[in-house]
């Protein structure tokens, strides 16, 4: 039987929900006023990817695209890429450099995409 596989993605966009919540969310929403749209594939940028949305215009986080016009920047990773830059184990510049990242959409809304926006990670 095929398993579906369950991306470490996914519990960091929960732990992200619950953030955007808090006092310290609501200052990152209020900061950065934009929208991002991930795109999430398990081993290879393009294949199988799985979409969220992290609306830091309306303090929202949900899983798939965006619907409402274009998002002001879309990112694609693998899973685990996206974990090391998510809490700061790879800079964003870097991933991006190295292929690990790509982009789509507003550069200047793009490099405000930092591990900062995202909780400090705990114990997963």
């Amino acid at each position: 039987m095929a398993e579906s596989t369950q991306l470490k993605s996914e519990a960091l966009m929960e732990q992200m929900k619950l953030h955007i919540a808090t006092d310290a969310g609501k200052k990152i929403v209020k900061k950065i006023g934009l929208v991002y749209q991930i795109n999430i594939a398990p081993k290879k940028i393009g294949f199988n990817e799985k979409s969220f949305v992290v609306d830091l215009k309306n303090g929202e986080v949900k899983e798939g695209p965006y619907e409402d016009g274009k998002p002001d920047a879309t990112f694609s990773f693998t899973d685990d890429d996206f974990v090391k830059v998510a809490s700061g184990k790879m800079n964003p510049q870097i991933a991006f450099m190295r292929g690990a990242m790509k982009i789509k959409g507003s550069i200047s809304a793009a490099q405000k995409f930092t591990p900062d926006i995202f909780p400090k990670p705990s114990k997963m």
